[in-house]
């Protein structure tokens, strides 16, 4: 396995990975770690999802968990993740991130870690957490000599050789230090005269390969399509291998991600059609990607108004209008196609809610409510929906109902409580109300207007 670059990977997956971007510079830490967690499970490899996944797990990590459930939880996590070692180094991976996630410094996760991606070769990945374990623990010799392997193995040799050179102050005699110090020393002088091209005696890949257009051709697969013109000769290259092969799937799969990322959505979305009737199979991986082709086109046909321009307003309000239009009736689609898909519920459901449509809103997440996955969810939507139709009893019980199977007090309680709060002040229940309040302000004074609240609650009582 090899470690990927953004443009190597999938275009759903780099979806994933934007909003995932995104969600972290809004703060919206939850989320972002769903998204990175969820890039890396499809890309191990994708070193800059693991990057921004290691960030985000920093700037969440608060202290606030306490000492014994942090040790619980990592200890029954690390001896699975031992066990997935054996035989699945990737699912090693993915167990050390559950617990980095909740412990970002945890040294042990960070070893299994390292090692998982050494297994699986996945070098820079195993050099972003022995980094962190080597700086708690600089004397264990097994860290630094995976460190240095590592380190070699994704070009940074100087620092190899400064903790090999380190080891040997201590020991040297060594012998098995002494021979990987004099063979990182050889790699390095060889690839510095640049040597390691010619391995083998076989030359660069342009010597290997003799039709030099075929040469152009593979760079540019290899490469980022960003640039406009690179992409039109692919898709020129690819339509007349179409024609010769017209039921390639992956050709049209190929012409279908170019044409997205040159933003010809009718285009990207009339191949995704012809890999489903190729097929013969409503394939749902390609049925979301219609979706998602569809959804990018509104988003890019936002970006192209220009906000100084004449009739802005009402071309954007023309823009978001059709978008939502489209997006119910396509929810409505699917979720006539899967009755028992309460998943697709909760969806229509908040679609119906935005919509303003209120009492199909309320049908809708009433089933969505009995999916454990979206529960909590689907309970605090279908409460906005009893507020919205002014039935304010029933919006604080639904509230309420979500709180006692809140086992955490994450951002979803904070607003649960906040909306409950705002509930009971409608219900002319002041006191109560306020109690909600000064439970979100003991944890957290910036939310919303909380402080501003209850400050002015307690100025009121002198």
């Amino acid at each position: 396995m090899a470690e990927k670059e953004v443009s190597e990977i999938p275009f759903a997956q780099q979806d994933l990975f934007e909003k995932g971007i995104a969600a972290l510079k809004k703060n919206n830490l939850d989320y972002a770690i769903t998204l990175f967690m969820t890039v890396l499970r499809a890309e191990p490899g994708f070193y800059q999802a693991r990057e921004a996944l290691r960030a985000t797990q920093h700037k969440r990590a608060t202290g606030k968990t306490s000492f014994f459930k942090k040790f619980v939880g990592s200890a029954s996590s690390l001896t699975r993740g031992q066990v997935a070692l054996r035989s699945n180094p990737v699912e090693a991976l993915a167990v050390a991130e559950e617990v980095l996630n909740d412990d970002p410094g945890n040294v042990a996760a960070h070893e299994l870690l390292a090692t998982a991606a050494l297994a699986a070769d996945l070098p820079k990945t195993a050099v972003l957490s022995l980094e962190v374990a080597f700086k708690q623990k600089p004397s264990d010799r097994k860290l630094a000599l995976q460190l240095s392997e590592a380190l070699a193995a994704v070009g940074n040799r100087a620092r190899a050789e400064r903790i090999l050179q380190e080891l040997l102050r201590g020991n040297p005699s060594d012998p098995d230090l002494n021979e990987r110090l004099k063979n990182l020393l050889a790699n390095r002088t060889m690839a510095e005269q640049g040597y390691g091209a010619l391995e083998g005696g076989q030359g660069s890949y342009r010597d290997i390969i003799r039709d030099k257009e075929q040469a152009i051709s593979l760079e540019q697969e290899q490469r980022s399509v960003k640039d406009v013109d690179v992409a039109g000769r692919l898709i020129a290259d690819y339509e007349k291998r179409l024609a010769a092969e017209p039921a390639s799937l992956k050709l049209m799969r190929d012409l279908a991600d170019l044409h997205r990322k040159r933003h010809e959505y009718d285009r990207a979305i009339e191949y995704y059609q012809l890999i489903l009737t190729t097929g013969g199979v409503n394939d749902p991986m390609i049925l979301g990607l219609i979706r998602e082709t569809r959804t990018a086109r509104f988003e890019y046909q936002e970006k192209q108004l220009d906000a100084s321009a004449p009739g802005y307003e009402e071309q954007l309000a023309a823009i978001r209008a059709e978008r939502s239009t489209w997006q119910l009736e396509d929810a409505k689609t699917r979720a006539d196609l899967n009755p028992s898909d309460l998943h697709l519920r909760y969806e229509l459901g908040e679609l119906y809610l935005k919509s303003g449509r209120l009492s199909e809103a309320i049908a809708e997440l009433q089933k969505a409510q009995n999916n454990p996955n979206c529960r909590i969810d689907a309970m605090n939507l279908l409460a906005q929906a009893f507020a919205k139709r002014g039935m304010n009893d029933l919006a604080a019980r639904k509230f309420q109902e979500a709180l006692k199977e809140k086992l955490v007090f994450d951002d979803q309680a904070k607003e649960l409580r906040y909306q409950l709060g705002c509930i009971l002040e409608k219900m002319n229940k002041p006191q109560e109300a306020i109690e909600q309040f000064k439970l979100i302000y003991e944890q957290d004074v910036s939310y919303r207007d909380v402080m501003a609240k209850v400050d002015a609650f307690y100025a009121a009582q002198g």
